[in-house]
C-alpha cells in the first residue's frame, strides 16, 4: 500500500519592498522639570521669537507655570501640539519689525477659550473652531488654560493661489467643511510619528486646499471693501517681490509702476513692516538664510549675498547679523526644507532654545 504524500504549503514569494521608515523626530519643550520659579521665564524665553507672553493677573510670580510644546517639521508646515496655563499674549509691531516671519498660523483649540484682537477686532476661539491668523500683523489676546493643535504654513505655499490673496485676517471658521478640516488635522496629529518621507508632500498640499476651502465656504471671507482693498494689494505686493527676489531692479518704483500704485498707498500698507524697502531687505535676508542653510550648496557667501540682490558683502554680512542673531557663517549649520513635505531633524539638545525659532524663520524656503 502506498503511503500518503503529505502536501505543505510552499512560503509566499513576494516582490513588496519593507514599509518605508518614519520621517519625522519631533522638538520638545516642557518646563515641568524645572523649578516652579523657573518654569514661566523659561516658557518665556521659549515663545519669545513669536509673542511676548504675561501670566494671567492675580497669579503669583513664583507660582508653577507647567506647559508643554511638542514640534513636527514637515518643511512647509510645521504642526504643534501645545498646553500652556492661563496667560495673555502679544505680537508687537516691534516684534514685527524685529523677526522676519510672516506666516499663517491656523489654530484649532482641543479645550480651553482664547481672545485675541487685531486692529480692534477680537476673534473668540473655543473647541469646534479653527483660527486663522496672519504672524506678519501685530495681535495681542488672552487665553484660559488650553490644549492647542497649530499649523503654520508660509505665504509661498499660496503663491499659484489667486483666491488666497483674499483671506482675511484673524478670522474663526465654523461649519461643514471646518468639521471636514478638524477632522483631517486629528487624523495628521494621530500619525505624525508614522509618516514617511513620501507621505509629507501629499499632506502638506491637502492642508493647503482644505484651509482654503474653509474660508472660501466661511462669510468670514466676505469683509469690507477698504480692508480687502489693503489686503489684496499686501498680498499682490508680497507675490511681486518673491517672484523678483534676485532682481537688481526691484524699488519701490518698480513695484509702484508694475502694480499701479501710488507711492504713499505702499508706504501706508508697509509702514508695519518698517517700510516697503525693509520688507524687500527681510524677504532678501530669508533667501539668503535658506540658501546658506542649504548643506548642498557650497557658493561663497559674497556670491550668494550678490545673487539675492545685495550689492556689498559687508553691508549683507551686517543686515544678516542684525535680523537673525548670528552671522551668515553660522547659518551654514541649520538645516532648510524644501518648497513642500521634507523631514526636518531638531538640532542638538545644546542647541534646543533656538531650533523653533530656526524653524519658523526657515519655513517653506526651497533649496
Amino acid at each position: 500500500m502506498q503511503a500518503e504524500r503529505r502536501r505543505f504549503p510552499r512560503p509566499k514569494v513576494t516582490d513588496e519592498e519593507p514599509p518605508a521608515p518614519p520621517a519625522l523626530e519631533p522638538l520638545q519643550f516642557s518646563t515641568r522639570d524645572l523649578e516652579p520659579a523657573d518654569q514661566f521665564a523659561a516658557w518665556q524665553a521659549y515663545v519669545a521669537p513669536l509673542m511676548d507672553i504675561r501670566r494671567a493677573e492675580n497669579i503669583q510670580p513664583e507660582a508653577e507655570f507647567l506647559a508643554d510644546h511638542m514640534a513636527w517639521n514637515l518643511g512647509a508646515m510645521l504642526v504643534v501640539q501645545q498646553s500652556t496655563p492661563p496667560h495673555s499674549y502679544m505680537r508687537s509691531e516691534a516684534k514685527i519689525r524685529s523677526n522676519l516671519i510672516d506666516h499663517w498660523h491656523i489654530s484649532v483649540l482641543r479645550s480651553g477659550r482664547t481672545w485675541t484682537e487685531v486692529h480692534g477686532l477680537v476673534c473668540e476661539g473655543e473647541p469646534g473652531k479653527v483660527d486663522l491668523r496672519s504672524l506678519g500683523e501685530p495681535f495681542r489676546g488672552r487665553s484660559t488654560q488650553a490644549q492647542t493643535l497649530s499649523v503654520y504654513l508660509p505665504r509661498e505655499l499660496f503663491l499659484d493661489i489667486p483666491a488666497s490673496a483674499e483671506i482675511k485676517n484673524n478670522i474663526s471658521l465654523s461649519g461643514t467643511y471646518t468639521k471636514l478640516l478638524i477632522d483631517y488635522l486629528d487624523g495628521v496629529e494621530t500619525n505624525l510619528s508614522r509618516l514617511t518621507a513620501t507621505d509629507l508632500p501629499y499632506v502638506v498640499q491637502t492642508m493647503r486646499d482644505m484651509i482654503l476651502t474653509c474660508v472660501a465656504s466661511s462669510s468670514a471671507y466676505l469683509t469690507l471693501p477698504e480692508q480687502q482693498s489693503t489686503l489684496a494689494l499686501m498680498e499682490r505686493v508680497r507675490r511681486f517681490v518673491q517672484r523678483n527676489l534676485t532682481s537688481p531692479d526691484l524699488t519701490t518704483d518698480r513695484l509702484c509702476r508694475e502694480l499701479g500704485v501710488s507711492r504713499t498707498r505702499l508706504y501706508q500698507v508697509f509702514e508695519p513692516d518698517g517700510g516697503v524697502h525693509h520688507y524687500i531687505q527681510r524677504r532678501r535676508l530669508l533667501t539668503a538664510h535658506a540658501a546658506l542653510s542649504d548643506v548642498a550648496n557650497r557658493q561663497k557667501i559674497a556670491d550668494i549675498a550678490f545673487t539675492v540682490g545685495f550689492s556689498s558683502a559687508a553691508h549683507f554680512s551686517r543686515a544678516f547679523s542684525n535680523e537673525f542673531g548670528y552671522s551668515p557663517r553660522e547659518a551654514r549649520n541649520v538645516a532648510v526644507p524644501p518648497h513642500l513635505g521634507h523631514a526636518v531633524a531638531p538640532v542638538p539638545e545644546a542647541e534646543s532654545a533656538h531650533s523653533f525659532d530656526r524653524w519658523l524663520k526657515a519655513l517653506g524656503h526651497s533649496r
